[in-house]
């Protein structure tokens, strides 16, 4: 981590070098004010933010649906998926690149040239951030902040992410509605049976989401995991297993991740042995844009959440959920979701 970070600062100098140190998008010394961001650290930003950069994927989401119209970029490309949702006008954002994760490709010289006013970190904090985040400041003179996000504190964060651009009463519908989503969530399946349950990836199947990993907050909160593995991994694919060691947990349901082997598995001999799959306790999560249930583990998964206990718990959730969807989809990707969107997003994905 932080050999990669150090060859990030020396591309910045050289990308300074490059631009003659005079790059427009530095903060302005006309009107600045002070924000502390979750890290304690206390960023000189400027009074009226209306460029951001993202520093990666999580931050690319939860952003989006706050300032769609403040970001300069995006971290990561929108997937074919995702391109069918995310309106037009935001598909050709120039990609900007990630700060952290598995690629750590952000690209200095495009970001100080995107007119960007701050980049915004949005996650758990990694160790060594607020260092990091300081020195990327220096080279650039563009604030960095990071602020603060979990699927049970996604509400704060919005709070957060609306004092420091300015939008706190934007900020306040999305902040009630994260902790709506997930009280409610929450308190559906805690007043049923939790069932138990594997959530499988990978193209045999055979991977699973190993209880209390970086992963499996959402399957751990309204379910019972049944893997509990020594290790759990915190990679977005899981932890491997095998099929007589599903066979030994025998879950009642099982989930598979999009591009797994649901429709397969449903017609495989071997695979009936399981209970979930002999029964038809099986479905695939719903993808698009992204995967709800995370990947990257940000605010679509309480999309996830409203289906899940929709799926698992129908007699206690009491809402309709083409008309939960579509209010996410309004809220956080600014497109209105048709019901024949909402029939292939489903397709796969009811009991």
């Amino acid at each position: 981590m932080k050999e990669r970070v150090t060859a990030l600062f020396l591309a910045l100098i050289m990308c300074y070098t490059l631009c003659a140190c005079g790059n427009s998008s530095a903060v302005s010394d006309d009107k600045t004010i002070s924000f502390t961001d979750s890290c304690g650290r206390v960023v000189d930003i400027p009074a009226q933010i209306d460029h951001i950069a993202v520093s990666g994927t999580m931050a690319q989401v939860v952003v989006f649906a706050l300032a769609p119209d403040k970001l300069v970029g995006i971290a990561d490309a929108w997937s074919d998926i995702a391109r069918r949702y995310i309106p037009d006008k935001y598909i050709d954002l120039p990609i900007l690149g990630q700060l952290y994760g598995g690629k750590g490709d952000l690209n200095p010289e495009t970001l100080l040239n995107s007119g960007a006013q701050v980049v915004v970190d949005v996650g758990e904090a990694k160790d060594g951030i607020a260092a990091d985040l300081d020195a990327l400041q220096a080279q650039t003179g563009l604030p960095f902040v990071h602020i603060d996000a979990t699927l049970s504190s996604l509400d704060d964060t919005y709070t957060m992410l609306g004092q420091l651009l300015g939008m706190t009463d934007e900020a306040s519908v999305l902040s009630k509605y994260c902790r709506h989503v997930y009280d409610r969530a929450v308190s559906i399946a805690d007043r049923a049976e939790k069932v138990d349950l594997l959530y499988l990836l990978g193209d045999q199947g055979c991977n699973v989401i190993a209880r209390n990993s970086y992963h499996s907050e959402v399957i751990d909160l309204l379910s019972n995991n049944l893997a509990v593995v020594d290790t759990p991994s915190a990679k977005g694919t899981g932890n491997e297993t095998d099929l007589e060691q599903i066979l030994l947990w025998d879950p009642d349901y099982i989930l598979f991740s999009p591009d797994s082997i649901c429709a397969q598995a449903a017609n495989d001999p071997a695979w009936q042995q399981v209970s979930a799959i002999k029964n038809g306790h099986c479905c695939q999560v719903p993808e698009g844009p992204y995967n709800w249930m995370g990947f990257p583990p940000s605010a679509q998964r309480l999309l996830g959440m409203i289906w899940m206990t929709y799926v698992l718990y129908p007699d206690a959730c009491g809402y309709k959920l083409y008309d939960e969807v579509a209010q996410y989809f309004r809220l956080f990707y600014h497109t209105e979701l048709t019901h024949d969107q909402f029939d292939k997003l489903i397709a796969n994905s009811l009991l």
